[in-house]
């Protein structure tokens, strides 16, 4: 999975560290819940995006963040054409509080265009080239910024309940239920679909929140191909002010910096490991402490800051 830590796993791994860790620890909510982010569950995970309250850090220096492609192959190291299905995992969604259905697929409805000029980072990041290729140029396949909205589907999946403490092969069993829902069921529409299992108000995926993370996205493989998908928690149950560095206590801030960041992972490390990765990790665990209101054609949204070679730095437009 990609949490935000180097590395390869698959979601039977992790389902078994989340069990572990589910087992050592009980889960806690409201303020206690948003400090318990145990190291050794977290670093189970890599690509992760960890638990964090408000301004951290400054970005890295310059230069130390370049990312490289990680394999001269033509399919999974990107996604050329960005295709996102949201799929509201279970009967749960009777019950959403903070409006968090409705608020990403706003998000994502309005992730295209010339008002995007966040989505237009990606596109110097492609596929197809040398092992270690650090700038594309012309070569290779490019990601395209989208012309239209890249949202591709919305499924609420309400016909029972999802697991109050689903396990992260059960999450991967869920995209792959979502790959058939959509009609998916082959390699090559998958080649740029992306599956984001959104759990509900009071479920714990993968051990949620003691497992330290805010969300991840990994690859996995069904019978409709390999599919890339994310395990994307309901991050408002941790309060206002998690998994972003704005501080203004808007409940949406954390969950849509926190989808932006594993949205761009997947379109830039389509399946991990073998795209954009650098000394700090992906495109989006290099840029965790930079977060920026950007307006879209659909509202205001907290988009986090990604890692650009052109600019050599971490930006939140190209």
């Amino acid at each position: 999975m990609h949490i935000r830590t180097p590395g390869t796993g698959t979601a039977r791994t992790l389902a078994a560290l989340a069990l572990a860790a589910l087992a050592a620890a009980t889960l806690t909510t409201g303020a206690q819940a948003q400090t318990a982010a145990p190291a050794a569950a977290a670093a189970a995970h890599h690509g992760v995006k960890p638990i964090g309250h408000g301004s951290r850090s400054a970005p890295l220096a310059k230069s130390r963040n370049t990312l490289s492609v990680r394999s001269s192959a033509a399919q999974g190291v990107v996604s050329p054409t960005p295709h996102v299905y949201l799929v509201f995992w279970g009967s749960q969604w009777a019950s959403d509080p903070a409006g968090v259905a409705p608020d990403l697929q706003n998000m994502f409805k309005g992730l295209y265009g010339a008002q995007d000029t966040w989505g237009t980072i990606m596109t110097q990041y492609c596929e197809g080239v040398a092992n270690g290729t650090t700038t594309c140029g012309s070569s290779g396949t490019h990601v395209t910024h989208p012309a239209a909205t890249p949202l591709a589907g919305v499924w609420f999946d309400n016909a029972s309940a999802a697991p109050t403490n689903a396990t992260a092969a059960q999450v991967a069993s869920e995209a792959a239920s979502a790959a058939v829902h959509f009609g998916n069921t082959t390699q090559t529409p998958n080649l740029n679909a992306q599956y984001v299992v959104v759990s509900a108000t009071g479920t714990h995926p993968d051990g949620f929140p003691n497992s330290g993370f805010c969300a991840w996205h990994d690859k996995t493989s069904s019978a409709s191909g390999t599919l890339a998908y994310t395990n994307l928690p309901y991050i408002p149950d941790l309060g206002a002010g998690a998994c972003t560095t704005l501080t203004d206590g808007r409940m949406l801030s954390g969950i849509e910096s926190t989808e932006t960041h594993e949205y761009a992972e997947t379109v830039t490390d389509f399946w991990p490991s073998i795209g954009w990765n650098g000394r700090g990790g992906e495109i989006g665990d290099e840029c965790e402490n930079m977060d920026a209101y950007v307006p879209l054609s659909t509202g205001t949204f907290d988009l986090q800051g990604l890692w650009s070679n052109a600019a050599n730095a971490c930006v939140t437009k190209g």
